[in-house]
């Protein structure tokens, strides 16, 4: 998947988000350590990191290094991480979750452009834990 289809796929979920009554605003191209920023259906302040995968895998992998430039911003805001994947989208509001253990994985060094792996510290989130779960009608459903 490439980076003009993930930003398509990322300013498509804050459209649908604001639907239902959210408040986001892509954050763009930058370098930010997130995807959206904006507010909650209950005028909470948030940040959202989002992934899209296209394999589907009961536990939804969140990078140690991503998880922790969430929560090193201000107190306040609440910090969201969001996976779809062919059979659903699950939510993590990450603020007050009791992270498992991490585990070391082999990775792409970057997101989308290169093949070369490393090991990396990664938490794996049961899917359980997300406090908005979305199941697709059809698990053959391809919407990435």
């Amino acid at each position: 998947m490439g980076i003009k289809k993930i930003h398509k796929l990322e300013k498509a979920f804050v459209t649908f988000l604001n639907f239902d009554n959210w408040d986001l605003k892509w954050s763009g191209e930058g370098y930010e350590h997130f995807d959206a920023k904006g507010k909650t259906p209950k005028g909470l302040e948030c940040v959202m990191e989002m992934k899209f995968r296209n394999k589907y895998y009961s536990d939804k992998m969140l990078e140690e290094y991503k998880y922790n430039k969430l929560m090193e911003m201000e107190d306040k805001l609440v910090k969201l991480y969001l996976v779809v994947d062919p059979k659903g989208y699950y939510l993590y509001w990450l603020n007050n979750l009791i992270m498992p253990e991490t585990t070391m994985m082999y990775c792409p060094d970057t997101t989308l452009w290169t093949s070369k792996r490393l090991k990396k510290s990664v938490y794996l989130l049961s899917e359980q834990d997300a406090s908005l779960t979305h199941y697709n009608a059809k698990d053959n459903l391809n919407i990435l």
